[in-house]
């Protein structure tokens, strides 16, 4: 009976450490494979917001970044190029 148990043990330790190698294996592939590195598409290091004013959230996709900031009672979106920085527009945000 513990011959069993044992023999039992032994596989299920070994299909674990198969499974366990086949997940370390797709990870490495995945990560080899990547055509572009995390932020690959964004190389700018600083965006230009007016001075006072208040970051609400910051969204980067699709090779821009769209900030919302609110400076005093006024809210605007500025929409960035992520790789040369430079601004593409200005949207500011009114109440209705």
């Amino acid at each position: 009976m513990l011959t069993r148990a044992r023999k039992s043990f032994f596989i299920s330790i070994g299909l674990l450490l198969v499974g366990l190698m086949a997940i370390g294996a797709a990870v490495v592939y995945r990560t080899s494979q990547s055509s572009s590195g995390a932020g690959g598409d964004y190389v700018i290091s600083a965006l230009a917001i007016p001075a006072g004013s208040e970051v609400v959230s910051a969204v980067a996709a699709d090779g821009q970044v769209t900030v919302t900031y609110r400076l005093g009672p006024m809210t605007s979106v500025r929409i960035y190029d992520g790789k040369s920085g430079e601004m593409i527009s200005e949207i500011p945000v009114v109440s209705e």
